[in-house]
């Protein structure tokens, strides 16, 4: 059979596409930033503003597997596009949100565009590049657009927020959604090979059922905010749910959703890379911005800029691991990059950030590269072990592994950054059981605490002590995180090294 002949505006495919994923990530940057904002004009608690940032890509992780497969199936132009519409309109309601349920709500929406867009924005890089060193080239291009989002996003946070209200980090998505509809309209192609059979509407529930009640298990199992009583309950019945899908795909004529995938050795690597890695980095964001903004006292421009170096080395890191891979192979890349994570990460978390002279941004950058470097490794893994017809199904896997790892990595940093914190909070002697209590719970608690100690009852010097105690503590705080994130990602290095022992071809061409 002669080799189809490659698509010759399929660089401009891929403009479009990677314009189309640029909002979601520009989203979930910008986020990070305006977290003490959005806390303090909310008056929001620790546990919101983890629902507020969390439910987005924890809601994705049970929706993106059911959308790339109906993507397969009805054309991945008219799902992305009906996904950009949604974005856009979700973010002009968490814009203007009154309170922080309204917002839950309405990143609950965002959730529904984003799934449908990145299996989508995946789906299409596979199809659209059959050679595989122009995939690995064409996935680094596509991880350099979710970096360079990422940089950009915190400088645009940043500055919107030096000068307008919260919401104009999330009203800044709607005109770059504007742009991004009208290139996808015009440059995906209208006619398109899709996934003969019908789409399984009942497996879809029981797989976005089942996959949301076992990770709200998991994120109240670990915040204790529930009895063990109603966890285990809500764990049975999300794993009971993903049982009964999985049993139904090994049955079904026509399954939703391929099992056999997960028997490539890539895969399984790839996924596991992609949920600790970008769990991982996503804690760590999420620290460092609310170490700059509550510890330092830099405004939110200033800690977007702070935190430059790790985005902008991050946009290089995409073909630089797609020239690696080509080069020597994907078990070498992938394995070195995350064991340069693990090693930055823990001399980060000894590294004194008053202080941070040249060392703390050239570990940054470290950081970034090496990260971004791993991450599109996954991406080659992943999308190199299946043909172009599973592309759709492939891609939604590798959203779902980012996701997941992203939604649970922020529960884990959350709820551990809570424990950390209480644990090294020294109340001050003036405050009544019920304020140290509250103060404890995180600097944000604690900053809300001191505020209303000066507006409410007049006594400034007695929020100014809370504040002090709360800088000491969230700073030994964030050497634990960072040490424990270097932990995990050494672990994984370890872990990639074997599992990609087998599949050394993948990311280089026969020639």
């Amino acid at each position: 059979m002669p080799a189809r002949q490659p698509d010759p505006k399929r660089w401009l495919v891929l403009l479009a596409v990677m314009l189309a994923f640029l909002p979601v990530v520009l989203d979930m940057t910008i986020l990070h930033v305006a977290v003490p904002s959005v806390t303090q004009a909310l008056a929001a608690t620790s546990t919101q503003v983890l629902w507020v940032i969390d439910i987005y890509p924890l809601l994705m992780a049970g929706l993106l597997v059911p959308m790339g497969t109906l993507a397969d199936r009805i054309g991945n132009r008219r799902i992305l596009l009906t996904g950009l519409t949604i974005f856009g309109t979700a973010s002009a309601l968490a814009a203007f949100s009154p309170n922080a349920p309204m917002l839950i709500t309405a990143r609950m929406l965002l959730a529904l565009g984003g799934s449908m867009i990145m299996p989508c924005v995946l789906g299409i890089i596979r199809r659209t590049f059959e050679d595989e060193k122009e995939r690995g080239l064409a996935l680094g291009l596509w991880g350099t657009v979710g970096a360079a989002g990422a940089a950009v996003g915190p400088l645009i946070g940043g500055a919107l927020l030096e000068h307008f209200w919260w919401g104009s980090v999330f009203l800044i998505n709607i005109p770059v959604m504007l742009v991004v509809i009208a290139a996808c309209w015009v440059l995906l192609p209208r006619r398109e090979e899709s996934t003969p059979g019908h789409w399984a509407i009942g497996q879809a529930f029981l797989l976005i059922f089942g996959m949301i009640a076992t990770v709200y298990a998991i994120k109240a199992g670990f915040g204790a905010k529930q009895s063990l009583h109603v966890v285990l309950a809500v764990l049975a019945l999300g794993l009971g749910l993903l049982t009964l899908f999985v049993r139904k795909q090994m049955s079904a004529a026509e399954p939703m959703l391929d099992l056999s995938l997960f028997s490539h050795p890539a895969i399984l690597a790839g996924m596991i890379m992609a949920m600790v890695a970008s769990g991982s980095l996503a804690g760590v964001e999420l620290t460092l911005a609310q170490e700059l903004q509550y510890v330092l006292d830099k405004t939110p421009l200033q800690a977007g800029i702070f935190m430059v170096p790790i985005m902008a080395a991050a946009a290089i890191g995409g073909p630089v691991a797609g020239w690696l891979s080509g080069r020597y192979g994907l078990r070498p890349v992938a394995s070195l990059s995350l064991a340069v994570s693990s090693v930055t990460l823990g001399w980060l978390a000894l590294s004194d950030f008053h202080t941070p002279g040249a060392v703390v941004p050239m570990l940054l950058a470290m950081l970034g590269l090496a990260l971004s470097i791993g991450l599109t490794a996954s991406s080659i893994a992943i999308m190199g072990s299946v043909e172009a017809s599973k592309g759709g199904a492939a891609g939604s896997l590798e959203a779902t592994g980012y996701e997941l790892g992203t939604g649970l990595g922020i529960t884990f940093f959350g709820v551990f950054m809570s424990a950390v914190y209480g644990r090294h909070f020294d109340a001050p002697a003036a405050l009544s059981a019920e304020q140290a209590e509250r103060a404890a719970r995180s600097i944000g608690d604690s900053y809300l605490v001191a505020r209303e100690l000066a507006e409410k009852l007049g006594i400034p010097e007695k929020g100014d002590a809370v504040i002090a105690a709360g800088k000491v503590a969230f700073s030994s705080t964030h050497s634990v995180l960072l040490l424990t994130s270097a932990a995990l990602i050494g672990a994984l290095a370890v872990l990639v090294f074997f599992l990609l022992a087998k599949v050394e071809n993948i990311g280089t061409s026969a020639h």
